[in-house]
């Protein structure tokens, strides 16, 4: 281990976690919905029951073997070691996989979903995540996952944001494992989903942000993001992979193109609920699925030169 690594990891254990992170039962209806307003997310525990943390986590096993043979060693989509499952499915999702369809359906969150958009009526968006492995040793950018026009929204005004409107679209990252200090937990920066402050470059950002991580956090918990949040993935200084599977749901008034991203057996294995919130995404036409390569495996790590 590099001495640049170990000197990481000392000042990871040391100063790394959220100060005063609050971690809530699935019960936590009223609080979640509260905190979510507040910081831009919520993290929930216990959303998964643990033989379905195991079952997930195979699942994140098979397909980051799958999608990391697309790439050269040490390479990823989303930077070294990074890899986002979505953004490399040839149908931008992985709602082919019951590992995955398991996550727009639970009823763990369903009250809480119906809760922050003030009705059952949201529909699913996508369901993907990301994962990075060891040697991820680089901190990701902070960014947020829309900007303004997305949805066709746009004030020709020029005075109005996405940022000023209520939450277009939540996204639940399943924590496949616990979050350490040291093993790549997402770090999220409270109250940013309405700012209109221009995120501050890698070089430019506070050491506060830095730390501002989700941990300690045990597996099978839920993070509730509104995606405009800052966020961005941190160090995997452990000798495992970090995995965070998601779903990603879009409020009732909210609209983006449908990609059909779900085979019709998949659709018939939801609830009733789930199955309306679906609707847009089911398909019975043949899907062609697997992995596209990326060209953001050219990217170099300058990790320790000097």
């Amino acid at each position: 281990m590099s001495e640049d690594i170990q000197t990481l990891r000392r000042d990871l254990e040391a100063n790394n976690g959220m100060p005063g992170l609050e971690i809530l039962r699935p019960d936590d209806v009223e609080a979640a919905v509260r905190i979510f307003l507040r910081d831009g997310f919520v993290v929930v525990r216990d959303a998964l029951t643990a033989d379905q943390v195991r079952y997930l986590r195979h699942g994140c096993e098979r397909e980051a073997q799958a999608l990391v043979a697309r790439f050269p060693e040490g390479a990823g989509n989303r930077g070294l070691y990074r890899y986002s499952w979505g953004g490399a499915s040839m149908t931008g999702s992985l709602l082919h996989r019951e590992e995955w369809v398991m996550l727009v359906d639970l009823p763990t969150l369903t009250p809480i979903l119906t809760a922050i958009f003030g009705s059952p009526d949201y529909h699913v968006r996508r369901a993907g995540g990301d994962f990075c492995l060891p040697g991820a040793v680089e901190y990701q950018r902070l960014h947020a996952d829309i900007g303004d026009r997305a949805g066709g929204f746009v004030d020709p005004r020029g005075l109005v944001s996405i940022r000023d409107l209520p939450c277009p679209v939540v996204c639940c990252n399943f924590l496949a494992q616990d979050f350490t200090k040291t093993n790549g937990p997402t770090r999220q920066i409270p109250g940013t989903q309405n700012s209109r402050e221009k995120i501050p470059e890698l070089a430019d950002e506070p050491l506060w942000m830095k730390y501002s991580t989700v941990c300690p956090a045990p597996a099978g918990s839920a993070l509730i993001r509104d995606i405009r949040a800052w966020h961005g993935g941190t160090p995997n200084l452990s000798n495992e992979m970090r995995a965070i599977p998601n779903a990603a749901f879009l409020a009732p008034w909210f609209r983006e193109r449908s990609v059909p991203s779900m085979p019709r057996e998949m659709f018939d294995l939801l609830s009733e609920h789930g199955r309306k919130v679906c609707e847009s995404v089911v398909t019975d036409a043949p899907l062609k699925t697997g992995y596209m390569l990326n060209p953001a495996w050219k990217q170099k790590s300058e990790w320790g030169k000097s």
